[in-house]
């Protein structure tokens, strides 16, 4: 019982707020490919493989900063680098969880399944990323949102332009959250020489965070806006774009913890995006 505890931990299956940033830019393009109507089979794939998806990435993740862990408040304690479970056993978890999500996407068309090995390989170098990359957080925002041109590809088997814009949309979300995660940690990455958004923005991490809110709002308007979503959509985008403003009263003073609150509170604001878009197909277009 305790093996499967630590397994817990490992997964982050006790922390779901990481499943949530995945799922809702995965839903708001499943609903846009689907015209408002996705079938019950490809709502519960998509849902069931971005948690499989997410534990495993977080599996490998730890298996990567094994080493760094140790050295950060935040990590220490991370059942890996406690040294509570092994190495392989990690890569055994992620090996295990990453099968088990492709074997949902075996009955889709080609163009899924091969869209799903790229985001494998996407998800298994973003660890290694913050060995070089300025903006580890844009890489993680690639894999975070695979989803996006996954939707589209298992309803249209095709990827419209909206389906990269999105994509593109999600690359700055990651941006603004990762970021404000990034600065939780920032004084501990520095000392062991990492790279992450946070360093690179430096003071203007801030003025960083809500620019890239700005662009990933405005992405999506004016995707759904293509789409011929009005009311509630725009309602909305209104909510989350309130969310932001609040997120930027939250991380002006840089604290850790109130910065950890606004990476946390950016669940309402996928979902508020989220229940935009549902809202206006079924208010509006049934």
């Amino acid at each position: 019982m305790d093996r499967l505890k630590q397994y817990i931990y490992l997964t982050r299956f006790d922390k779901p707020i990481g499943i949530l940033l995945l799922l809702w830019p995965t839903l708001i393009a499943l609903w846009l490919a689907s015209d408002g109507h996705p079938s019950p089979h490809l709502f519960l794939v998509f849902c069931v493989g971005t948690v499989l998806m997410r534990a495993a990435g977080c599996a490998i993740n730890d298996f990567a900063d094994r080493d760094f862990d140790r050295h950060v408040k935040r990590t220490a304690a991370r059942p890996l680098t406690a040294g509570k479970i092994k190495a392989w056993e990690a890569v055994a978890v992620a090996a295990v969880l990453a099968l088990a999500s492709f074997a949902l996407i075996w009955p889709l068309n080609a163009l899924t399944k091969q869209l799903s090995l790229a985001a494998v390989a996407i998800a298994a170098s973003y660890p290694y990323f913050k060995r070089f990359f300025a903006l580890p957080q844009a890489y993680l925002g690639i894999a975070f949102g695979f989803g996006i041109p996954m939707a589209f590809a298992a309803v249209q088997n095709d990827l419209p332009p909206a389906a990269w814009l999105l994509l593109a949309g999600n690359v700055f979300w990651a941006l603004a959250y990762d970021t404000e995660y990034a600065m939780v940690d920032r004084d501990d990455d520095l000392k062991l020489g990492l790279k992450t958004s946070a360093i690179t923005f430096g003071r203007y991490d801030v003025a960083a965070v809500m620019l890239c809110y700005a662009a990933t709002l405005a992405i999506t308007l004016g995707v759904g806006w293509h789409y011929g979503l009005r009311g509630w959509f725009l309602a909305g985008i209104a909510v989350a774009l309130g969310c932001a403003v609040y997120h930027y009263y939250l991380i002006r003073g840089r604290d850790r913890m109130r910065c950890f609150k606004a990476f946390r509170h950016n669940n309402w604001l996928g979902a508020a995006v989220f229940a935009g878009v549902a809202l206006d197909y079924f208010f509006s277009h049934t």
